[in-house]
């Protein structure tokens, strides 16, 4: 009875936009350093999360995922599978995501982050407008401090994210929603943060490739490949792919209903 009276609130929430996320709010992330990848002893780890130290500069992430209300203000359209003013937008492809941070960019007067050259594509780092994170920058904001596989510690349940809870990171069988929610549905991380861990899948800037042994300031991914990372893990999938470590690819022409994004901005 738990369980469906949960879906009939859930369904109010999405059909009538009972709540109202901006993801154009956020929050300052301060720079620092910390260990990127997992321990070599993380249950279910995988082979690409070597650790390795990181320094990020500081700058600012959304509070939530961007929503398909704001994506349609500024892109026209709503590609998304499952439909709701507040549910993060999917099924869009990276260049989608990259588009929308510069329109909303220009909407806002500011400087787009991104330069569109034909089939070629920059980033002006010095541009103050939106963009997506960094997977450095994105795994230092989830972790929010913390070591462990979660930032909710060594486990993490049905009650604090989406995701298919037939597939448990360890032994605590949740629900299982079938659907995306709306954003900030579930407790926020430490520095502020919704659905870090679920939902859907966050788009990041980089290219995926292997970390280095070094320790690295500010890295930005490989220089070219076949894939971006995704990061976060989404409603479909297990618990092990919403863990801190996990590395996420795509092909960045394509989308799917469980990929979104969140926006980020250099500090001023």
């Amino acid at each position: 009875m738990k369980k469906y009276t949960f879906l009939l609130v859930l369904f109010c929430l999405i059909m009538t936009g009972c709540t109202s996320r901006q993801s154009t709010n956020m929050v300052l992330i301060n720079g620092g350093t910390y260990t990127r990848g997992s321990l070599a002893d993380e249950y279910d780890r995988d082979f690409d999360e070597l650790q390795h130290q990181v320094t990020v500069s500081s700058f600012y992430i959304g509070i939530y995922q961007v929503t398909q209300r704001e994506y349609q203000r500024i892109m026209r359209v709503n590609p998304s599978h499952f439909k709701g003013n507040n549910l993060p937008v999917e099924n869009i492809s990276w260049y989608d995501a990259i588009e929308f941070c510069n329109r909303l960019s220009r909407r806002h007067g500011l400087t787009p982050a991104y330069i569109i050259d034909g089939e070629n594509l920059f980033w002006n780092r010095n541009a103050n407008g939106y963009r997506l994170p960094t997977e450095a920058e994105w795994e230092y904001a989830c972790r929010a401090g913390t070591n462990t596989p979660f930032n909710t510690g060594n486990n993490i349940t049905t009650d604090e994210a989406n995701f298919d809870g037939n597939y448990p990171y360890k032994d605590d069988p949740g629900v299982f929603l079938e659907t995306t929610v709306p954003v900030g549905s579930y407790p926020a991380n430490s520095w502020g943060l919704y659905d870090k861990h679920g939902n859907v899948f966050e788009w990041c800037w980089d290219w995926y490739g292997d970390y280095p042994h070094e320790a690295q300031i500010n890295p930005t991914g490989a220089e070219s490949g076949s894939f971006r990372v995704i990061r976060g893990g989404s409603w479909i999938n297990s618990g092990h792919a919403l863990r801190s470590a996990y590395r996420g690819i795509y092909f960045p022409g394509t989308g799917n209903e469980r990929i979104g994004f969140r926006l980020a901005r250099n500090a001023e």
